[in-house]
């Protein structure tokens, strides 16, 4: 073999080790962002979500269409369902809601229709409440009405925190979906399942169409309209109470 032969086949050689240098290189680059990742490295901005109730086994709620209800169930309803449909969450079971890391100041104490719980009311804001449901010193639970309504399906006990800070309660007359039911109001109402934990509710004329429509979809619902309590549970659970 010639000198000029041996020259260019260890070029070739350096040359290919060179190449299996880069690529192991590149492999351990890989290996350590994969491993970061592994380890649990979460996105900016990715968090749990936020919602509108804090749960500790007495039901759950989200924020449904704010005080100042239309004279009918529906103009309402839509209204809320707009505004609580991207909510959320919530949230048969709670989510603690942070409001940004406002300090609330009790405003009252209330006690509810069971007997036993009180409300512990609390202005966060202009037409932003909270409602802390305590029984024998827990906190079984936390409405929170910002600019709009919310609602509780407590156990057989439901609750509404208005925009305004007005706790109504009330026990029973709950009525399990999917049917068609007469509520309080003189309202037919005709509930109908749409996934888990998701379920809506429509306000039917007497002709039998619907006049408005609300949804439940992953946490309770609750507002008033024409001095009417409503709490719609994810549940599927509709009470009203005037």
């Amino acid at each position: 073999m010639s000198s000029s032969t041996t020259v260019r086949t260890a070029r070739r050689r350096t040359l290919r080790m060179a190449a299996l240098a880069l690529t192991a290189a590149a492999g351990l680059t890989l290996t350590a962002c994969s491993g970061s990742e592994a380890a649990g490295t979460k996105p900016a901005g990715q968090s749990d979500k936020a919602a509108a109730v804090e749960s500790g086994g007495a039901g759950s709620s989200a924020g449904a269409q704010g005080s100042g209800a239309p004279a009918s169930p529906g103009a309402k309803a839509d209204a809320k369902a707009d505004s609580k449909s991207g909510a959320a969450g919530k949230q048969s079971g709670g989510a603690h809601a942070t409001n940004g890391g406002k300090a609330a100041s009790p405003v009252r104490t209330q006690r509810l229709a069971d007997g036993v719980s009180t409300a512990e009311i609390s202005k966060v804001g202009d037409q932003h409440y909270r409602a802390k449901i305590v029984a024998r010193g827990s906190v079984l639970a936390t409405l929170e009405a910002k600019g709009q309504d919310a609602g509780l399906d407590a156990n057989d006990m439901f609750l509404v925190l208005t925009s305004d800070g007005q706790v109504r309660s009330w026990m029973g007359g709950g009525h399990q979906g999917p049917g068609t039911f007469k509520i309080a109001g003189g309202w037919t109402v005709k509930v109908t399942k749409v996934g888990e934990l998701h379920y809506r509710a429509q306000f039917l004329s007497p002709s039998g169409d619907a006049d408005d429509t609300v949804e439940a979809n992953q946490h309770d619902i609750g507002f008033v309209a024409n001095g009417v309590n409503v709490v719609l549970s994810a549940g599927g659970v509709i009470s009203a109470h005037s």
